[in-house]
């Protein structure tokens, strides 16, 4: 979709900074990308409360358990 937007020229010589993205294009998927993955993320604190925590929990044993069906 091509549009036409103001930029804050700081924020974008940040990003260039932060990322080593090289045009405006890439920099704003970027930023787009980055925005949709954070907040489609469960967030951690809505889970408080709702996992119990098993001591000596193995994960090494779901992991091989995994793939094995009856």
């Amino acid at each position: 979709m091509k549009t036409n937007i103001d930029l804050d020229e700081q924020l974008v010589k940040q990003g260039f900074a932060i990322t080593g993205l090289r045009t405006k294009k890439e920099l704003v998927n970027f930023a787009l990308a980055e925005l949709v993955k954070r907040n489609t993320q469960k967030d951690l604190l809505e889970l408080a409360g709702e996992i119990e925590f098993v001591e000596g929990f193995s994960t090494e044993s779901v992991r091989k358990n995994r793939y094995i069906v009856d």
